[in-house]
């Protein structure tokens, strides 16, 4: 996706998704299920045979609960939550047996495989896939090329508030996950991708996730704009991986306040020693936020870092960018439902 284009559809999203006012949500009445709906590739009555038809029977402005059970299979097909439908957890068996998968490609606000617009989503157990991209892999990584095929391949589309993902993998290649407005948690979630593979204005918390990274390009391309906007990325725990040795950046400056903190992870050696990229912010990196904070592993050396990044203490973490004071402070993870 070309720069501009991308910033364009972003821009407009802030001023529309902001002015609806759905940035802040409100509960779901507790985290209790209030009705189950199976989705099975067998498509034995009552059960659907698409997540699609699942998510089109629930009313809009649902304010319970909606359990969407999702039994094992691979399930080829473009997921829309719309904006009206707000209270729906969707659960797999497991990462490794329940997939969403498409390979969309047409541009960065029509590729994803998993859109929620709504608030209150949760999802747990699946592994979403774009997999646009991803059979050239293997050629790219072998060539060296730089920042691959340069389109985007959306997995998933976060854009509501209060949105939850626990035990899911997210992989593509280009833009695969779209972080883009809300507060949003992931819990032991495995992201893969190789360019801007987690972008957005999102504010987020990935706790004790793993970021795959499999070829040349950049992790984070955080979309904060202002030094006011709360958004920005906490990374806690987990771990940095990759195929291609010290080629990784951890984050580069989409918006002129881009924000990300990695705290105490195990960062390997596809970490590249400079670590971060001013991009757009080239000409003022004053308001660029990025820090690493205890972190370990090979790739975790700042000799070579920016001069620009942040040095936080654990005190500053705690105060600032812990989970209940960064995402949390009205306490709305412990109203989601549970995995049973």
């Amino acid at each position: 996706m070309e720069l501009l284009t991308k910033e364009i559809i972003l821009s407009i999203a802030v001023i529309v998704l902001s002015s609806s006012g759905i940035c802040r949500a409100v509960d779901c009445g507790g985290p209790e299920i209030s009705t189950t709906i199976v989705v099975d590739k067998s498509n034995t009555p009552p059960n659907f045979a698409s997540i699609q038809a699942a998510i089109d029977s629930i009313p809009t402005s649902n304010s319970k609960w909606v359990k969407i059970q999702i039994n094992a299979g691979t399930y080829k097909e473009m997921v829309n939550i719309p904006v009206d439908k707000p209270c729906i957890f969707i659960q797999g068996q497991g990462a490794d047996v329940t997939t969403i998968t498409y390979d969309d490609h047409s541009a960065v606000n029509t590729s994803a495989t998993f859109s929620a617009f709504s608030n209150n989503v949760v999802a747990s157990d699946i592994t979403f896939l774009n997999s646009y991209g991803l059979e050239t892999l293997e050629n790219l990584i072998i060539h060296n090329i730089s920042y691959g095929i340069r389109t985007p391949s959306v997995a998933a589309r976060i854009s509501g508030d209060k949105c939850a993902f626990y035990n899911c993998n997210f992989i593509g290649f280009q833009d695969t996950v779209w972080d883009e407005l809300g507060r949003h948690y992931f819990k032991n979630c495995m992201i893969e991708g190789a360019v801007d593979f987690i972008f957005g204005d999102g504010q987020s918390y990935y706790q004790d996730c793993v970021l795959n990274a499999t070829a040349l390009g950049c992790i984070t391309a955080q979309a904060r704009n202002v030094s006011s906007d709360p958004s920005g990325f906490v990374f806690e725990g987990g771990s940095v991986i990759g195929s291609s040795n010290g080629d990784s950046l951890l984050g580069r400056g989409y918006r002129y306040c881009s924000r990300v903190i990695f705290y105490k992870m195990d960062l390997g050696s596809v970490v590249r020693p400079v670590g971060w990229d001013a991009w757009n912010a080239k000409d003022n990196v004053t308001c660029l936020f990025y820090s690493e904070i205890g972190c370990t592993g090979a790739g975790f050396s700042t000799s070579q870092r920016v001069p620009w990044e942040k040095n936080l203490t654990d005190t500053d973490f705690n105060n600032n960018f812990s989970l209940s004071v960064f995402i949390n402070q009205d306490g709305w993870l412990t109203q989601l439902p549970q995995k049973k």
